[in-house]
């Protein structure tokens, strides 16, 4: 379980967080929701200790994040798998590597046969052929450094799976695959997600409950169904400002990243 408690954070005079409640029951997919630089990302990195909060509580399994020691943090880490809003992939390193990179586990890090049937297993779940294993970055897709990337945060069988805009910079075609991928390995692994976006469409495909974060604040929270019927005023503005950026966005691509 993942829950945040009246945190609040800010950068010098900006308030990027304001006494926010976030909750994520086990198994469920959480979608965060809210304009390019509202804090969404801030938020998430609260989840994983990189980010400390001004005040508040943020808690993982009971465990008080920000109290924990270097060597608790860096367990509680091993349950968590992060997928970088760019991939982060690392371009001196085939795939294989840039996968391996996930087994948090060092014994079976250094386990070279484990290794490769992890790698290949991880390459499967998100759909792409063993033989990417010996790409390296640049040689790949947009599309296809996403999903390498997810198939290195869920290398170490995490519980928890925190994706920063994951289909961030791709067409429809491609944020759709992306889509398709982060429901299946929450039916396939039995992860906790919290899905940080801000692609409306996406967001109510993937998640159990949708969150918007607005001026600094949790302005709604409920199920999809629940935003929709929202009379909020910040709820209906955004749902209608993205419905016209998907509108533009699929007049001026041709899907080819796949």
């Amino acid at each position: 379980m993942i829950d945040l408690k009246d945190v609040s954070k800010r950068f010098v005079d900006h308030v990027v967080l304001d006494h926010i409640d976030f909750h994520v029951a086990d198994g469920q997919t959480v979608a965060l929701l809210g304009p390019s630089g509202v804090g969404k990302s801030v938020l998430l990195k609260h989840i994983i200790g990189l980010i400390i909060p001004d005040a508040g509580l943020v808690s993982v399994d009971g465990l008080n994040v920000a109290s924990l020691k270097r060597k608790d943090l860096a367990q509680l880490r091993t349950r968590i798998g992060y997928v970088f809003q760019n991939g982060a992939l690392f371009d001196s390193m085939d795939v294989k590597e840039n996968i391996r990179l996930g087994i948090t586990n060092e014994e079976l890090y250094s386990d070279a046969g484990y290794c490769e049937s992890r790698v290949k297993e991880c390459l499967r779940l998100v759909n792409l052929q063993p033989e990417v294993a010996a790409k390296f970055p640049s040689e790949l897709s947009g599309g296809m450094r996403k999903r390498v990337g997810i198939a290195r945060a869920i290398a170490g069988k995490p519980k928890y799976l925190l994706y920063d805009e994951p289909t961030s910079g791709l067409d429809p075609v491609n944020s759709d695959v992306i889509d398709g991928l982060v429901e299946r390995l929450q039916e396939e692994l039995g992860v906790t997600s919290v899905v940080v976006t801000h692609d409306v469409r996406g967001a109510f495909r993937v998640a159990d409950k949708i969150a918007l974060l607005w001026q600094a604040k949790i302005r709604a929270v409920g199920t999809p169904e629940e935003i929709v019927a929202s009379k909020d005023s910040a709820v209906q503005q955004f749902l209608e400002r993205d419905l016209e950026m998907a509108l533009i966005q699929s007049e001026s691509t041709d899907g080819s990243d796949v």
